[in-house]
């Protein structure tokens, strides 16, 4: 009688492994546990070795994959789209795969961040602020103006150019999930305007809460602030007020509709209103009261952020004359040191010094050729004594001859 023998199957190379999440999407909300199911259709699962990616950072190994069979779990820290790769390994060979996983989170608010006014035909920036803030995971829909498709993108930010002036409404929605928000503002586009910047007593910093509608409301205050101590057409004026602390504000002036009578009138027009409102800002008449007994005091801060923004940059005329006389001075420097030997008084100069140095060497000379006297040449006292003796016998006189050789004056001994 026969009986079947065991025998160990021969090892494979693992083949056809498969990864996905226990729900079977590849969507997850932040800080939710997602579960990943792994399987092989080729190969040993004893022998084969597994690791798993999360795309985060992290990873997981096993030694077999009869210890993934329930599923490996994992939770994302933060938003994003995750690539989660999976690889198989023994001593035959490996194989791997991939998915790519979304993990969101509602969006709770939504802020578009444009300037009040632009330029026509010049490039502007709009840009979203979104909270909390989400990354690649959004989807961006830009209604610009009057136009019937929007600029769809995945970044939060564009730049787009106006070509027509007036007012423009821009319109931003963002999609997560299965959730959109929106934001709109209104942009005037003009040829050319002025703007003055505005701070504001230290009592208001005390009130803000630096959030937009607060902005926005304070914006309007501060408008009809100014429309009281002017006589200005409201559409003439816009106010923004900046985020933070402390509070500031810019104050745009708009030309008229009406601009028949040429740029020059409107732009004449104005400087009237920029000097009519600064002379009342200086003067601390525009005031404004949030809530009884509490009145708000505006100032002026510098005079316009852009005069007229198209108008042609004037040189300081004291940086320009500095300039060109440090210029003048390298020039003259250079000059003097180029051709100093074709300038009079330096070669009048150099002859001085070159007379001297060679009257000094003259002296030196001089006093090297003189002859030298030596001790044995002076003659001695009896000699003298004799001489003088000689002298007075002949002449009969006293002390009236004198010596025929003269002592010399010796220096060199």
């Amino acid at each position: 009688m026969y009986t079947a023998r065991r025998q160990k199957c021969p090892n494979r190379a693992p083949h056809g492994l498969q990864l996905s999440t226990s729900e079977g999407k590849l969507t997850a909300p932040l800080h939710s546990n997602v579960t990943f199911l792994l399987q092989l259709q080729e190969g040993d699962s004893m022998q084969t070795h597994i690791q798993l990616d999360f795309g985060d950072g992290t990873a997981v190994s096993y030694s077999n994959l009869t210890w993934a069979e329930e599923g490996i779990k994992h939770v994302y820290r933060s938003t994003g789209i995750f690539r989660v790769t999976a690889l198989a390994e023994n001593e035959m060979g490996t194989d791997s795969t991939s998915l790519y996983l979304h993990v969101t989170c509602a969006v709770e608010h939504v802020q578009l961040l444009a300037p009040l006014v632009v330029i026509k035909n010049k490039e502007v920036n709009l840009t979203a602020v979104v909270w909390p803030s989400h990354s690649h995971t959004l989807t961006y829909f830009w209604w610009l103006g009057n136009s019937s498709e929007p600029i769809i993108t995945l970044d939060g930010s564009i730049s787009h150019t106006f070509t027509r002036e007036g007012m423009h409404t821009v319109t931003l929605q963002v999609s997560s999930a299965n959730s959109i928000l929106q934001d709109t503002k209104a942009i005037a586009v003009q040829e050319f305007f002025k703007s003055l910047l505005l701070s504001f007593s230290p009592n208001l910093d005390e009130v803000n809460p630096d959030i937009p509608e607060w902005r926005q409301d304070v914006g309007r205050v501060i408008k009809k602030a100014l429309l009281q101590v002017a006589d200005i057409p409201e559409r003439q004026l816009l106010v923004a007020v900046f985020p933070g602390v402390p509070t500031a504000a810019e104050l745009f002036l708009l030309p008229s509709k009406n601009q028949s009578e040429g740029r020059k009138k409107s732009e004449e027009e104005l400087e009237q209103i920029s000097d009519v409102l600064v002379s009342a800002l200086n003067q601390n008449l525009v005031q404004f009261e949030l809530k009884p007994a509490y009145r708000v005091i505006v100032y002026i801060t510098q005079l316009t952020l852009a005069p007229l923004v198209d108008s042609i940059p004037r040189h300081s005329s004291s940086a320009m004359l500095m300039l060109l006389s440090v210029v003048f001075l390298g020039l003259a420097v250079f000059l003097i040191y180029k051709f100093k030997r074709k300038i009079p008084w330096i070669n009048i100069d150099a002859e001085v010094n070159h007379e001297k140095e060679q009257g000094m060497i003259n002296t030196v000379g001089q006093s090297e050729a003189a002859p030298k006297i030596t001790l044995s040449e002076f003659p001695t006292q009896k000699e003298m004594m004799e001489k003088e003796l000689e002298c007075r016998l002949k002449q009969g006189m006293v002390n009236s001859c004198e010596s025929t050789r003269e002592i010399p004056n010796c220096t060199t001994v």
